[in-house]
């Protein structure tokens, strides 16, 4: 198959994920910025996500293998499964990297994944399929999957069950009557 033959399904592809980024979606993710580790199948590197907008990060990687190197930047965005503790992203974005035999090489690349903040500790886990389209590459086309150990550096506020109780509701002003808000937020069964 060639990749003129392959362009148009690559088309469709970046259409559908274009689509489900821009669809609206439950509360997910309980941080702004994490950072950590990526490991794959004969390759390892850092990852870093940075929220950008109410439910969409930017994430970067760095990646590693024997005979190559490579950067990638995706925008990603975020579903809540049960809420925002576990949830599953989509994404697209590009890469550009060097290969030790091949040169130069770039291309575009689709991610699918599923991440899980775990309760009580800055860590989020996630795992994750990340196909790729390539060019001035011997491999025209990747799947690779990989998993994820990100240290959370900044939370997001007001998303856990305790913080009425343990102090979240500070920036509320004490001259206000207070009104009990309906919340169309659902917790989840992995939110604490």
């Amino acid at each position: 198959m060639t990749f003129l033959s392959a362009f148009p399904r690559c088309l469709g592809g970046a259409a559908l994920v274009t689509g489900l980024l821009l669809a609206p979606a439950a509360q997910a993710q309980k941080y702004r910025t994490a950072a950590g580790l990526r490991l794959g199948a004969g390759n390892y590197g850092i990852t870093v996500q940075q929220k950008i907008l109410d439910k969409v990060t930017l994430e970067g990687i760095g990646i590693v293998g024997n005979r190559e190197f490579s950067g990638t930047v995706l925008a990603e965005r975020h579903f809540g499964i049960l809420g925002p503790s576990l949830n599953y992203y989509l994404g697209a974005g590009g890469h550009l990297g060097n290969h030790k035999d091949d040169g130069a090489f770039g291309g575009f690349d689709g991610i699918i994944g599923a991440e899980y903040k775990v309760a009580f500790v800055p860590v989020v886990l996630s795992f994750d399929f990340k196909p790729s389209v390539e060019f001035n590459s011997a491999d025209w086309a990747r799947f690779p999957t990989a998993f994820s150990v990100r240290y959370v550096f900044v939370k997001e506020k007001k998303t856990g069950l305790f913080d009425g109780i343990l102090g979240g509701d500070k920036d509320k002003k004490k001259d206000k009557p207070k009104k009990k808000a309906k919340t169309t937020e659902r917790r989840g069964l992995f939110d604490f």
